[in-house]
């Protein structure tokens, strides 16, 4: 039976390396799939990985019907196997909603990838409805790590080092941009909770309040 797959995870655990290896593994047997992505790292109408892996995409837009845009593929003559949706916390509930019919209407297999939550903890719209909706939730099993080398759970994003816990939903950014620009870090609960970055612990441990002084 198709389904709706979601598959979860932090920043910097291998989602979008994943959906590769999927849209690999799948093309490889002669299957054709559609690949629909937003707001990717590497531009526009791109899915890319960090290992440096990339492929063109289908850049979903804010008024794009996804089911629409597969039936008019269909209609026209072109082939869709399965459909491959990266950053898919990006996306409106109501194009999750789409996704659904795709596998309901159409038999086709969805694989979506997101992560769950923001900066601030909160569930993106997208990713709250694909875990309503969604046959299966898949937590990713490559861990990514906090900088203390616990398991990171948060997505915190950063200003010149600092975590930051206000602002827009969504800001178009990485896990190594440089101090100067906006950029994401992933951390355990923890020290997401207390807003200590690997940043701010260097500080601090380099800070004279907390250097140990030689007794005389």
């Amino acid at each position: 039976m198709p389904e709706l797959v979601f598959f979860s995870g932090t920043m910097d655990c291998g989602k979008s390396t994943l959906a590769l290896q999927i849209e690999h593994n799948r093309s490889s047997r002669g299957l054709k799939g559609m690949i629909l992505t937003r707001d990717d790292r590497a531009g526009e109408g791109k899915l890319s990985s960090r290992l440096g892996l990339v492929t063109d995409a289908v850049e979903v837009a804010d008024e794009l019907d996804v089911y629409a845009y597969v039936v008019e593929q269909l209609s026209q003559g072109g082939r869709v196997d399965y459909v491959i949706a990266d950053e898919a916390q990006f996306l409106a509930p109501a194009q999750i909603d789409q996704l659904a019919r795709v596998v309901d209407d159409l038999g086709l297999d969805v694989y979506a990838f997101g992560i769950t939550t923001d900066f601030r903890s909160k569930l993106f719209p997208g990713s709250q409805r694909l875990v309503e909706l969604a046959d299966r939730v898949e937590v990713l099993q490559v861990e990514a790590l906090c900088w203390c080398g616990a398991r990171a759970t948060h997505n915190a994003r950063t200003v010149g080092g600092r975590m930051v816990v206000e602002g827009a939903q969504v800001v178009v950014g990485d896990v190594d941009r440089s101090d100067d620009e906006v950029g994401y870090e992933v951390l355990c609960r923890r020290h997401h909770r207390r807003q200590l970055t690997s940043a701010t612990a260097h500080a601090a441990a380099l800070s004279p309040e907390v250097l140990p002084v030689a007794s005389a």
